[in-house]
Order: structure tokens, then C-alpha cells, then sequence
């Protein structure tokens, strides 16, 4: 089994594009899942062959096939009866879907066994936006001179103006804008590339961080060529995505606005405003890189919230 998940994070990694974040949440629920099996009794191979000690990965040698929907109900009940939270479950059981469902692609497995297994229900939890007024705060913190603060302002204004996600903001290169066009081309999952428009302020801000860009790299030894990435670090290379993330919560802190909202909540943001600006639920579903117009339709209970509070103030019978 351990060379089936091996070939498996190689797939994705290489055929599905996956983020390392991505890539890491997988390899865990899946040493998970193997760990959860060796503990439930199920046979391990000889610690010893032809007088050479195996390592402890190998000592244990299941078969995928061996695997069943009973054994995955029992690590699912397993996780319940620890405590873990319902939507730490669900993904736990959404990547052995996944794994299980590549197995048989690749003909090593006839059926998907966790493909018996019912998902837990979860509660329908509406995402936390940001107002208006509350992202023009935001969007007027950032107050350092110098490149990096130019840096840091270009990183809010895009990231409230275009809506894309964390990681295609930190995988953003310098061809990617087209400051003419106020366009961003994006690469989202799955390596799929989409176009998202840029609005003014975010092209104005852009444009005078391109202007200090190269301040960024200035007294830092390289080796190698100046790094294409849009958004640099202090060391001259690109910016992660842990590193952008604690750039978005300062400044959600020294606006008062971090208690509400994660980094996650500007592109939550994003998509609510234009929803309740009228724009088109496909429009935004196409803006967004959602692959399932399902996953962008949250937002319409959030909509729904905003035309009841209008209509309260204003309607004479409310």
C-alpha cells in the first residue's frame, strides 16, 4: 500500500497540479489511515528478509485490495469516538474517496470500497465577509514606506480586487499581469488557467510596486537570475504562502478587523459584493475558478441576508 500512496501523491503532484499544502494534508489522512490499520490487527510482513532487517515503513505489507468499506467505517467511527471534528472527517474520508478512485483508474482496484461510506453531515456554515467600509479600512492600513509597503498594499488591493485564491496569488509571476489590459492571468487547480480582470486601484498599486520591485533583491547575493515571481520576499525570492498570509492578518490586525475574518474572508469578500452588486452567479463562479457552480451558490444565502436587511428598512410593511 505504501507504494500505491507514493504513486498516488506523485499523480497529483504531477497530473492534478496539487499545492504542497495540498500534498501534505493527503500524505497525512493517508499514513493516518495506514496507521489506524496496523493497529487494528491487520498482518505484517517479516521484519527480517534473506537476513537483511526491513525498515519500519516496509515491515508492514497490505494490499489496497485487502482493503474493504468495513475497515473504512471503522477508522471513520474511530476518528469520532477521538473527538476530531466532523469536517476534519470528512476530508480524511474525501481523500481515500480520492485515492481509492485513482487505484481504479490505474486497474489496481475493481471497486472503490470508501465509496460505501456516507459522509458525516456537516453544519452549513456561511463564510465570514468583510463590508465595504470594513475592506476600505483595511485597504487604507498599510501605511511603511518603501518596497515593502508597496509590496504589501499591492497584495491587499489584488487580492480583494481579482478574488483568487492564496496560493495563485503567490504563484503569480510578473508576465502573469498585463497592467495595459488590467488583467491576471491565473493558474488555479488543477494547473487550469483563467483571466480575472483587475480593477483601478489595484493596477494603480501594482503598478507603483513594480517601480520597487527590484529594491526588494537590492544587496542580496544571488547566484542565480532575478526571480520571475510577482511577489518577492526580503531574501529576493518568492513569497510563500504562509509568508503572504501573515502579511493579509497584520494588517486585519491593525485595522481591528482580524478577530472577524482569516486572509481567506477578502476573497469571500470579493464574491459577496459582486453578488450583491447583481452580478451573474456564473459570472462569478467563472471569476472564482470554481469548478462546480455549487460551491460558488453559498454565497446566495449571504445575498439573501443582505436584500432582507433592505427590505426591513425600507419597506413600509416589514
Amino acid at each position: 500500500m505504501l507504494k500505491s500512496i507514493e504513486a498516488y501523491l506523485l499523480y497529483l503532484q504531477g497530473e492534478r497540479a496539487a499545492s504542497p499544502h495540498t500534498l501534505k494534508n493527503y500524505a497525512i489522512d493517508l499514513q493516518q489511515f495506514r496507521t489506524f490499520l496496523r493497529a487494528s490487527g491487520f498482518p505484517q510482513s517479516e521484519p527480517v528478509v534473506n537476513g537483511v532487517e526491513r525498515s519500519n515503513a516496509l515491515r508492514w505489507a497490505i494490499e489496497p485490495a485487502e482493503i474493504d468499506s468495513l475497515a473504512i467505517r471503522a477508522f471513520v467511527a474511530d476518528l469520532h469516538r477521538r473527538g476530531i471534528a466532523r469536517s476534519s472527517v470528512a476530508r480524511k474520508l474525501a481523500t481515500l474517496r480520492s485515492f481509492f478512485r485513482y487505484l481504479c483508474r490505474e486497474g489496481v482496484l475493481q471497486a472503490n470500497p470508501a465509496k460505501l461510506v456516507p459522509t458525516p453531515k456537516l453544519p452549513k456554515r456561511l463564510p465570514a465577509y468583510l463590508s465595504v467600509d470594513e475592506v476600505d479600512r483595511l485597504l487604507a492600513s498599510p501605511s511603511e514606506e518603501g518596497p515593502a509597503g508597496a509590496r504589501d498594499l499591492a497584495i491587499l488591493e489584488l487580492f480583494y480586487a481579482s478574488g483568487i485564491r492564496l496560493s495563485e496569488l503567490t504563484g503569480l509571476d510578473v508576465r502573469d499581469m498585463d497592467i495595459r489590459e488590467s488583467l491576471v492571468r491565473v493558474k488555479g487547480k488543477g494547473n487550469k488557467e483563467r483571466i480575472v480582470p483587475v480593477g483601478s486601484k489595484a493596477i494603480t498599486a501594482l503598478g507603483r510596486y513594480l517601480g520597487r520591485r527590484s529594491d526588494l533583491i537590492q544587496g542580496v547575493k544571488r547566484e542565480i537570475p532575478a526571480p520571475v515571481a510577482l511577489f518577492l520576499n526580503r531574501q529576493g525570492g518568492r513569497l510563500s504562502q504562509r509568508g503572504a498570509a501573515r502579511i493579509v492578518l497584520k494588517y486585519l490586525n491593525r485595522s481591528g478587523l482580524g478577530p472577524k475574518i482569516t486572509p481567506h474572508g477578502l476573497r469571500h469578500s470579493y464574491a459577496t459584493h459582486l453578488l450583491q452588486a447583481g452580478a451573474d452567479l456564473r459570472a462569478i463562479q467563472e471569476l472564482l475558478g470554481h469548478s462546480r457552480l455549487s460551491t460558488t451558490q453559498r454565497y446566495t444565502h449571504l445575498n439573501l441576508d443582505h436584500l432582507m436587511e433592505v427590505y426591513d428598512k425600507a419597506h413600509p410593511r416589514a
